[in-house]
């Protein structure tokens, strides 16, 4: 099966096909630098950084640009609010999202271009949709004019009598119609602001994504991705003011993820599919239980406080990507408890080859994974079958929550080979072990394209944390004891008593190992 994507555009899976053979560029919409990011902010980046790992894998050069936008209304009434300049602001606030950028894994990112660097590149544009008619000055702003863009709804379905309700449109009386949108915008006194043909003036929202999308990856994109919420009218009003500056299509796919949103609250959508048998996108549906700031949504690194970073990331890939993701802290708490099977496989391959499982070497690109057609061993034709099946999945429109599914099959396939093997401590077994490192090198490819297992898991040693590891060692060290002395009653009690608050013993040879269930 070769890989096809749903484009929001044509609402069907097509055939993924670039502009240049060989090369993708793939544009996300990133964050207004207002405050610090939440984990809805974070869905994005993650879902089209692991886009890029496959379309890597599958042998593309992948240009993949996030824009900052560090002017807006937003930005400006939230400096005057905290007494601060703007471009203070921005940069604190951008720097928060760097950073949690970093601690989600999200590395694969090759410009994150600022708009206040690129207010040139935007008055280029504007002046000549003024020179060709499609935009006009007033009062010094400018305005695109809707109603000369033949196509314009195309991307959302909604036609220009249909789009004022419950959208950013700025009414004002002189404008030649309600939904012609502001590409510049005169500066108000104590605003950022800079010269322009009309006057001192900031760019409009819309615009800024235009005009740094095409001058990083050209007038056409191979991809343009971003919140549902986004759709209209912040994408729509790019492809009308895009096309009518070039000429060409803006984007080849428009690629649209679903909304993080608080379990329970109306308007989930859950991943359902609509009438057509397609995974339900409506804007609608989604935008009623959004997660945000303003429904009192922790910041990401209050999450990263509760929860490993891999924990999450593996949250937000364990949905389809066009579906809402339904935001509880015990759902992300059942991920935990799940992937905790893994790094327990990760230390028992560990024990048994004497090799870490970070350290293997997997193949760079589909092309080049260990070809196992004649492989004798049924582990290994077993996850021949789960190889198979996940390039399945992720060929069929980035289907990491399939991805992730095929991992914990992998994984329990694995066990049981070493179950069924006998492997212990540093096994003799030479032909086994080969196979076991080889099963386990591609489950590591695999995890590899979704960002996750990359590096051994850091867990924070704080005080309590030692005065646990103090006090189960020496309950293990008198567990120990009892044994020596033949004192199984004293021994049992002690393994038992722990089994009850749920924390497993493990003996070894000349150790023994504890962790909680």
């Amino acid at each position: 099966m070769s890989l096809k994507v749903y484009n929001t555009l044509t609402r069907t899976k097509e055939p993924f096909k670039t502009i240049e053979p060989g090369k993708v560029g793939m544009y996300l919409c990133g964050p207004t630098v207002y405050k610090p990011a939440h984990i809805g902010h974070m869905v994005g980046p993650v879902i089209f950084d692991t886009v890029k790992r496959y379309l890597t894998y599958l042998g593309y050069d992948v240009t993949y640009i996030i824009n900052i936008t560090d002017v807006d209304d937003k930005l400006i009434n939230k400096a005057n609010e905290k007494g601060m300049t703007v471009e203070a602001l921005a940069k604190e606030m951008t720097q928060d999202y760097f950073e949690n950028l970093e601690t989600m894994g999200v590395d694969t990112v090759d410009q994150f271009p600022y708009a206040t660097e690129h207010i040139q590149e935007m008055l280029d544009m504007i002046q000549k949709l003024v020179d060709d008619g499609y935009a006009y000055p007033l009062d010094g702003d400018v305005y695109f004019e809707t109603t000369k863009d033949d196509d314009y709804g195309s991307l959302s379905g909604r036609k220009l009598d249909e789009i004022m309700s419950g959208t950013r449109v700025e009414a004002t009386d002189k404008k030649h119609h309600p939904a012609d949108f502001a590409l510049w915008k005169k500066s108000k006194p104590g605003e950022p602001s800079w010269e322009s043909p009309w006057g001192p003036g900031r760019p409009g929202w819309h615009i800024e994504c235009s005009a740094m999308s095409m001058k990083y990856i050209g007038e056409t994109l191979d991809i343009h991705g971003g919140g549902l919420d986004l759709m209209f009218p912040h994408h729509e009003n790019e492809l009308a003011q895009s096309e009518c500056c070039t000429g060409k299509p803006f984007a080849t796919f428009w690629m649209h993820n679903g909304l993080m949103q608080a379990s329970g609250e109306s308007g989930k959508v859950g991943g359902a599919h609509d009438a057509s048998g397609d995974l339900n996108t409506s804007k609608e549906a989604q935008e009623a239980g959004k997660l945000a700031g303003s429904k009192g949504a922790d910041s990401v690194k209050l999450m990263f406080e509760k929860f490993d970073p891999e924990t999450i990331r593996f949250f937000l890939l364990a949905t389809h990507y066009r579906s809402p993701i339904d935001f509880s802290e015990e759902r992300i708490a059942e991920i935990d408890k799940s992937i905790d099977g893994f790094y327990r496989l990760f230390e028992t391959f560990e024990r048994i080859s004497g090799k870490s499982f970070y350290d293997l070497e997997t193949a760079p690109t589909r092309e080049d994974s260990v070809s196992l057609e004649e492989a004798e061993s049924e582990l290994l034709k077993e996850i021949a079958l789960f190889r198979a099946r996940f390039w399945e999945a992720m060929d069929d429109d980035f289907n990491t929550g399939g991805g992730v599914g095929i991992l914990h099959e992998m994984r329990k396939a694995i066990n049981a080979f070493i179950a069924e093997e006998k492997l212990g401590d540093n096994s003799d077994d030479a032909a086994a072990v080969t196979t076991l490192t080889t099963a386990v090198s591609i489950l590591k490819e695999l995890s590899n394209l979704l960002g996750v297992f990359r590096k051994p898991l850091q867990k924070s040693a704080g005080a309590d944390d030692e005065f646990v590891n103090g006090l189960m060692n020496l309950i293990i060290d008198l567990r120990a004891e009892a044994r020596e002395t033949k004192n199984w009653g004293i021994a049992d009690r002690i393994r038992d008593g722990l089994k009850e608050l749920k924390v497993t013993l493990e003996d070894r040879t000349g150790d023994t190992l504890w962790r909680r269930e």
